[in-house]
C-alpha cells in the first residue's frame, strides 16, 4: 500500500468526490491560485477550474452563508476554513441556518454542506488561533462533527462526509497535514459515527481524537515495558459518537482515561464520562479521569504552551492512577 500526506489524501477525497458529482465545488480563502494555505487543494483548480474551486475574499460570514444558500439549491459545498477559529465569524449561519433548516422548512430542504480545516493549537499561534471548538458544534442538533487523526481515516471519512445529506464539520489540524500514512489507492469510505480500536489492550482504555491521540500512543509503548497493556480508541467522530465501542471496551479493561485537546468544563470527555457511568458504573474499578487543557487561553510562550497541552506523561500518570499503581 501506498504512503501518502494527510494533506494528499484530503486532497484526493475532494478530488474523486468532485469527479463523480458536478454539484460539488469548493470554495474558501486562498483554495485556489494558492491550492491552499495549507496546500490541501494543491492541483484542485487546474483541474476543475475556477467556477468549482473558489477563492474568496476574507469573510466567512459572507462565503458561509453562500455556501449554505447553494446547498439549498441542489449543490453541495465544501467551505474551508483557514482555521475554524475563524469560522466563529461565519458561526451564526453555521448553527441557525445549516443546522436548522431541514427541520425548520419541514423537510424540504437538506444541507448536504462540508466545513473543513484546521482545529486546535498548533504551535505559538496565540491564544485566539489555538482553540478546539469540537465541543460547540457537536452541542447543536443538526451537525455531525468529524475530527480524523490520520491520513487513512481522514480520506475515508471525508468522502463520506461529501456524500452526506446533513451539514458536517470537518476538524483537520496545521500539525498533521505533513503526517504520512497508508491510503489504498482503490474507492473506500469509512462511515461517520463509528469509532476505531487503535491498540488492542486489557488493562485500561483510553479514548482520543484528533492530532493529540499521539500522545496516547507513546504513553501506551512506554506502559508497555511495564506489563501495562493500553486499548486504545480513536473515536473519529464526535458526533454522532460511537458509545457502543467505548462501552464495551470499558467493559474489558473496567478503566477509562480520556484524552482531549480542550478545555476542562462541558467538554466531549464530560459527555462520554457521564455515558459510561450511566451504563457501565458497575464494571468501573476506578473512577474515570479525564485530561483536558489547563483551563485558560492558550498561552503564546513555548514553554507554557507545552504545560498548557497533555501530553504522554500525563496519560501515563493517568493509567497508574486508575490502576491504582
Amino acid at each position: 500500500m501506498r504512503t501518502i500526506q494527510f494533506r494528499e489524501a484530503i486532497v484526493e477525497a475532494m478530488s474523486e468526490e468532485m469527479r463523480a458529482d458536478e454539484s460539488i465545488y469548493l470554495m474558501g480563502e486562498e483554495v485556489a491560485e494558492y491550492n491552499g494555505a495549507y496546500k490541501a487543494s494543491k492541483g484542485m483548480l487546474d483541474e476543475f477550474g475556477e467556477k468549482r474551486v473558489i477563492d474568496t475574499p476574507i469573510s466567512e460570514l459572507g462565503f458561509t452563508g453562500i455556501g449554505i444558500g447553494s446547498a439549498m439549491n441542489g449543490n453541495r459545498p465544501i467551505i474551508e476554513f483557514m482555521t475554524f477559529n475563524f469560522a466563529l465569524v461565519g458561526i451564526d449561519q453555521i448553527i441557525n441556518n445549516a443546522a436548522k433548516m431541514r427541520q425548520m422548512s419541514g423537510g424540504q430542504f437538506n444541507i448536504p454542506i462540508v466545513f473543513r480545516g484546521p482545529t486546535g493549537s498548533a504551535g505559538q499561534l496565540g491564544a485566539t488561533h489555538s482553540q478546539a471548538f469540537e465541543s460547540w458544534f457537536a452541542n447543536t442538533p443538526g451537525l455531525k462533527v468529524v475530527v480524523p487523526s490520520n491520513p487513512y481515516d481522514a480520506k475515508g471519512l471525508l468522502k463520506s462526509a461529501i456524500r452526506d445529506n446533513d451539514p458536517v464539520i470537518f476538524m483537520e489540524s496545521e500539525q498533521m497535514y505533513g503526517d504520512k500514512g497508508e491510503v489504498p489507492e482503490e474507492e473506500y469510505t469509512i462511515p461517520l459515527g463509528k469509532a476505531d480500536i487503535k491498540r488492542e489492550g486489557t488493562d485500561v482504555t483510553i479514548v482520543s481524537f484528533g492530532k493529540i491521540i499521539k500522545e496516547a500512543y507513546k504513553a501506551a509503548e512506554e506502559l508497555e515495558k511495564d506489563d501495562i497493556s493500553c486499548e486504545i480508541i480513536d473515536i473519529r467522530t464526535v458526533r454522532p459518537l460511537d458509545y457502543e465501542t467505548i462501552l464495551k471496551s470499558v467493559k474489558k479493561t473496567n478503566r477509562l482515561v480520556i484524552l482531549e485537546e480542550a478545555w476542562p468544563f462541558g467538554n466531549v470527555a464530560t459527555d462520554i464520562t457521564y455515558k459510561v457511568q450511566n451504563e457501565a458504573f458497575d464494571y468501573l474499578d476506578a473512577p474515570i479521569v479525564k485530561l483536558n487543557t489547563a483551563d485558560t487561553p492558550a498561552p503564546y510562550s513555548p514553554v507554557l504552551l507545552e504545560e498548557w497541552l497533555p501530553n504522554s506523561k500525563d496519560v501515563i500518570k493517568a493509567v497508574k492512577k486508575v490502576l491504582y499503581i
